[in-house]
C-alpha cells in the first residue's frame, strides 16, 4: 500500500536522479575494480538506501513492499552491484530481526543497518534443511 503518493514520488525522483547522475556513470569503474567507490557508498547512506524497509522507529525509511518496488525499479536501471550492497540490509538481513528480534537486538542493530554502518547477512544450511530457515534444527 502506498501511504503518501507525493512523498513517494519525491523519493523516486531523487533516486532516479542519483541513478542517472552518479550510479550509471560509475558502472564501468565498479565492474573493472570490483569495488564501489567510498564516496558513492556515503551518498547511498545519505539517501537512506541501506534502510529502505527498516521501520522508521529504527532510523529506516519504513517503506511498504509496494513503495520499495518503485525504488527498486529505479535501482534496476543500473548495475546489480549497487543493489547487492544494500540488498541484505533491506531484506533477509533485517527482516529476521524485525520479525523475531528482541527489543534490545532491534535497538542495537537496526539503526546501524539503516545508516549503512554495518552490512547484514543471513547464512544457514543443514543437511536436512538446506537453506530452508523454517526447517533448521540447530538452536543456540
Amino acid at each position: 500500500m502506498i501511504r503518501d503518493q507525493e512523498t513517494l514520488n519525491q523519493l523516486v525522483d531523487m533516486i532516479r536522479q542519483f541513478v542517472e547522475g552518479v550510479l550509471i556513470p560509475h558502472e564501468n569503474e565498479v565492474a573493472e575494480t570490483d569495488e564501489i567507490p567510498p564516496d558513492i557508498v556515503e551518498q547511498m547512506k545519505a539517501l537512506g538506501l541501506f534502510g529502505l524497509t527498516i521501520p522508521e522507529e529504527y532510523e529506516g525509511l519504513g517503506l511498504t513492499m509496494e513503495e520499495e518496488v518503485y525504488v527498486a525499479f529505479e535501482l534496476g536501471r543500473t548495475s546489480p552491484a549497487f543493489r547487492s550492497l544494500i540488498g541484505t540490509n533491506n531484506g533477509i538481513g533485517s527482516s529476521g530481526l524485525i520479525i523475531d528480534g528482541t527489543e534490545a537486538q532491534k535497538s542495537f542493530f537496526l539503526p546501524r543497518l539503516a545508516r549503512g554502518e554495518v552490512i547484514s547477512s543471513f547464512c544457514l544450511t543443514e543437511p536436512d534443511a538446506g537453506s530452508d530457515a523454517a526447517s533448521l534444527k540447530t538452536s543456540a
